[in-house]
This record gives C-alpha cells, structure tokens and sequence, in this order.
C-alpha cells in the first residue's frame, strides 16, 4: 500500500510539474509574441501564480517521493540511471531559478509598461529571449528524465 500511495503521489506530481512548466511556457510565448500588452500582464501574472501554486510543491515532492520509491524498491544511488536522473533534475534546477527570477521581473515591467501607458521596453525582450532559451535544456532535461525512470538503462 505505501509503495502505490508513493509511486501514485510521484506520478502525479512529475505529471504537475511537466505539464505546468509547458503549459506556462507555451502560453507565455505566444501571448509575449502577440504584443498585446493587456494579455501579457495577465499571463506574467498567471505564470508566476502558476510556478507557486503548482511548481514549487512539486519541485520539493518530487526528490523526496523518488528517494522513497528508490528505497522501497531497494535500488542504489550508484545505478547509472539513478546518478544521471539525479544529475540532470539538478540540471533542470538550475535552469529554473534563474527563469523564475526573470518571470517575476517580467511581471513587473509589464505591469509598469500597462500602468504608465507605455509600451514593454527592451529590456523586456532580452528577459524574455534567455528565459526562453534557459527553457529550452529544461524541457530536454525532463524528457531524458521520464525515459530514464520509465527504462531505467544502465549505461556501463
């Protein structure tokens, strides 16, 4: 029973956190694109909303309910797919912080932008241009996880 309650909690949680992280950035990329400013303000302010609500707890549930299953199932640390699992979601990690950062600080020139009637400045665009691109290895990193925990290779 706690093997099933873990493994349903982990699948669920993963599922949240991928489906939040490209559902957010799909819908923030295409709304920055459309240059409608009131839009933009409302989808900064979902996506931010959106990495509180749903990524962060996920973030946090995610190691501690593989470590669990990795112990209930009596796998290693060592195994090549659970050091590259490991490796890579720290990886994906480290893409995020800095894209959280760039999101609430899009968030708030855009709400400036909307509030002084002005259009998104420069600025703006560049957050926007490296927190796509800090996306892109993210994604690459969770689809590599998912395979590794589905098939768990060993690579020696």
């Amino acid at each position: 029973m706690e093997y099933l309650l873990i493994k349903t909690l982990h699948i669920l949680s993963s599922t949240l956190l991928f489906g939040t992280g490209i559902g957010s950035a799909f819908y923030k990329w295409i709304t920055d694109r459309s240059g409608n400013l009131q839009a933009i303000v409302k989808t900064n302010r979902s996506v931010v909303l959106a990495d509180w609500i749903f990524t962060t707890p996920t973030i946090i549930i995610q190691p501690i309910s593989g470590f669990w299953l990795l112990h209930l199932l009596g796998f290693s640390l060592t195994q090549d797919w659970v050091v590259a699992t490991i490796l890579l979601y720290l990886f994906a990690g480290a893409c995020w912080l800095p894209v959280v950062w760039l999101q609430i600080r899009m968030r708030e020139l855009a709400d400036n932008a909307l509030a002084n009637n002005e259009k998104l400045g420069a600025d703006y665009q560049h957050y926007a241009r490296i927190w796509f691109w800090l996306g892109v290895p993210a994604f690459i990193a969770m689809i590599i996880i998912y395979f590794l925990i589905v098939f768990k290779p060993t690579f020696l």
